[in-house]
């Protein structure tokens, strides 16, 4: 018997109506002889910091022992797996069915925590039995059946549960460790606050609030910019002024910024003759967009209509897995396999059906076109995403999924688009010594941006004036310079980061460094997060109070700031965090090995953990500590309260000074703490494990 264990349940769901089901058991379904099982996410999740310190701790009033950096750093012997507490039942199910099968597949997503979270069920419950590998990057009957058609040997995916546990345990580390150990540094200098760290969400941190100063210390600087209307014989057009390098009144960055010299350049140039000095025209043509990743789809969605970027991963986790309509999300690829493209004509059938309202429009393209999209050689473990040959409705859709869904549809059906084509025209124009430039464009052919025709508008005309068509001409035509146009302009800061272009940045983090060496290995594009994290790091950071939404933007806040402030340089790096996702990568490969990629994330903590504990900090924007009383202590856990102001004039409560691990309070009558009556604020002691 062959045991399918998917990654959830609308998974197992779908391979069942492939394989045909015929019957049902708790917690299973059948399909002839095989069974198919599946798992709710992650079953098992890493053991409490608790369970690896003493056990003569005091505990908090949430149950966990009290913070105490004479503990740190935790770093246990042997790692401890514990069934997540909603799991069990299913577990005991899986467990059953596992001694009751010949051979296991392996139905996770097709990602490193996907290959995960069924190898450590496996892993804990002993299996001996042969193990298969199930890939399919999206839940259509098509790509069902092609993925049951080749299975593979799960060991040939042992890399990517390897990486995906490393990664696990060294966001253990660097979440419980560093987070506790910054928290009571903190405590020491007297501000209540938990300082959460992680290894992707603190540099990610660090981004917006070195963005965010850099707009606020931003000085803008004046300069002028002057354009040329040249009359030709043929016609009259704009020419830009190019400055020679000897030019006065330029700036480093060679702007005018001399209005004495802008004004002179205007009087000594109008109603000048003009040489044509040079005529340049070329056909050009322009190659279809890639297709598009999830970065991609983020940075659009957010820019047009504003969604989170938790928002748009959600609409299009909801299109592959209920809607089936399109294929796995979480990739970071904008290419396609060349196999996949004989299945265009099907695919294009189901948009027709899905989209009636744009029949004309699929109808016109052409599945014989193969754009440069399709290239195997740069397809990695996930394509971009694309329509699938689903045929559902577009009727059931949310605002947010039917937006999202047609920025999928547009940039697969572009693809079967013909390049779009123009004739590119430069000229050089002589005044009075002086040079200026005109750039013409003039469209040939649309191809396929009559796509984008009524939605997109990022293929911007006009670099320059580009978008103006020029007259024909020839090298040592005379003209006239009528008249110069001199404008007054000021340098601008750069954006705000917002929820698309925040995870671009993550992604790109290479053009955030400014070391060479780093940033040839970062341009590679391993970034910061994966694109199946990204979203719920930013929004990670908001919970915490370290980011917040102001419009469209996202800017720190003093809490967020103070805390990027106390790390020190390595912990908040982007280029710490990746070479981490690089040396992943190794293990994912085969090419390193997770034990020693363990002992140098120890060896880190050890170091960090050591600064830390020395020394104190003071938190902006966080609660002031008050005394510690020796007299009254706490209940829950015997530590030392604090006497704190109420919201009402002269009213007072008392908390436990050792806040966040214990959050018991009191009731002050008297000046002193009413016993009787104290309780635990729920929802302050999370000690996070920070996830990245």
């Amino acid at each position: 018997m062959r045991l399918f264990i998917a990654e959830k349940p609308d998974v197992a769901k779908g391979i069942a109506e492939v394989l045909g089901h015929t019957g049902k058991g708790q917690g299973y379904i059948q399909c002839g002889e095989d069974k198919i099982t599946w798992c709710f996410g992650h079953m098992f999740e890493q053991a409490e910091p608790d369970e690896y310190t003493p056990d003569n701790v005091p505990r908090g009033t949430n149950g966990k022992k009290v913070w105490r950096t004479d503990e740190l750093p935790i770093i246990p012997n042997t790692w401890l797996l514990r069934p997540k507490p909603d799991a069990e039942a299913q577990l005991a199910v899986i467990r059953k069915l596992i001694q009751e099968a010949s051979v296991i597949v392996n139905a996770g997503d097709p990602d490193r925590e996907g290959q995960l979270l069924v190898d450590e069920v496996l892993e804990s419950y002993g299996n001996k039995k042969p193990v298969l590998r199930y890939w399919a990057n999206a839940k259509d009957a098509t790509s069902v059946k092609r993925a049951l058609a080749n299975l593979k040997p799960n060991e040939t995916f042992t890399g990517w549960g390897l990486a995906a546990k490393g990664r696990a345990r060294a966001d253990w580390l660097i979440g419980m460790n560093l987070t506790r150990a910054y928290t009571l540094r903190a405590q020491r200098g007297g501000s209540r606050a938990l300082l959460a760290v992680g290894r992707v969400q603190t540099p990610t941190l660090a981004l917006v609030v070195s963005r965010d100063r850099e707009i606020e210390n931003f000085k803008p600087i004046s300069y002028f910019t002057l354009a040329a209307n040249i009359a030709h014989q043929g016609g009259t057009f704009a020419a830009a002024w190019k400055p020679q390098e000897d030019q006065a009144g330029l700036d480093p960055d060679g702007r005018l910024i001399d209005k004495a010299q802008a004004d002179a350049l205007v009087a000594k140039l109008t109603n000048k003759p003009a040489t044509i000095e040079g005529y340049e025209q070329a056909a050009k043509k322009k190659a279809q967009p890639l297709g598009l990743s999830l970065t991609a789809v983020t940075a659009l969605a957010a820019t047009r209509w504003g969604y989170t970027a938790d928002q748009i991963l959600k609409a299009c986790q909801s299109l592959y897995e209920i809607h089936k309509l399109t294929s796995y999300p979480r990739t970071d690829c904008g290419y396609l396999p060349e196999s996949q493209h004989a299945d265009a004509p099907q695919v294009l059938a189901a948009l027709k059906h899905v989209n009636p309202d744009l029949a004309e429009l699929i109808g016109r393209a052409d599945p014989r076109i193969k754009s440069r999209t399709w290239d195997d050689s740069k397809v990695t473990a996930h394509h971009a995403i694309i329509p699938t040959m689903h045929k559902g409705s577009a009727a059931a859709l949310k605002e947010d999924e039917r937006n999202v869904y047609g920025l999928i549809l547009r940039s697969y059906l572009a693809q079967f688009f013909p390049q779009h084509e123009f004739k590119a025209t430069t000229v050089s124009v002589t005044v009075e010594g002086e040079s200026f430039q005109a750039k013409g464009r003039v469209v040939t052919l649309n191809g396929w941006r009559d796509v984008y025709q009524d939605d997109d508008q990022d293929e911007k005309e006009g670099e320059g004036g580009e978008g103006q068509a020029l007259p024909a001409m020839k090298q040592g035509d005379p003209a006239t310079c009528q008249a110069i146009n001199c404008r007054a302009a000021k340098t601008k800061a750069p954006p705000r980061f917002d929820e698309g272009s925040l995870p671009m940045a993550m992604e790109n983090i290479h053009r955030f460094v400014t070391d060479p060496e780093h940033k040839k290995i970062l341009r590679e594009g391993d970034g910061i997060g994966t694109v199946a994290t990204r979203a719920a790091i930013i929004t990670e950071l908001k919970e915490k109070g370290y980011l917040e939404n102001k419009g469209k933007a996202l800017i720190s806040t003093t809490l967020g700031r103070s805390l990027i402030d106390a790390l020190p340089e390595i912990v908040r790096s982007p280029v710490l965090t990746a070479l981490f996702e690089r040396m992943l990568k190794g293990i994912e490969l085969g090419t390193s090995q997770l034990e020693a990629f363990q002992s140098k994330q120890e060896g880190f903590i050890r170091q960090e953990v050591a600064k830390a504990n020395t020394g104190a900090v003071t938190i902006a924007g966080a609660k002031a500590a008050a005394a510690v009383s020796t007299l009254h202590k706490c209940m829950a856990c015997g530590t030392g309260l604090s006497r704190r102001p109420g919201k009402k004039p002269k009213t007072f409560w008392w908390g436990c000074s050792n806040y966040p691990t214990c959050s018991q309070t009191y009731p002050d009558v008297g000046g002193k703490p009413d016993y009787a009556k104290g309780r635990s604020k729920q929802g302050d002691s999370s000690t996070s494990n920070d996830q990245e």
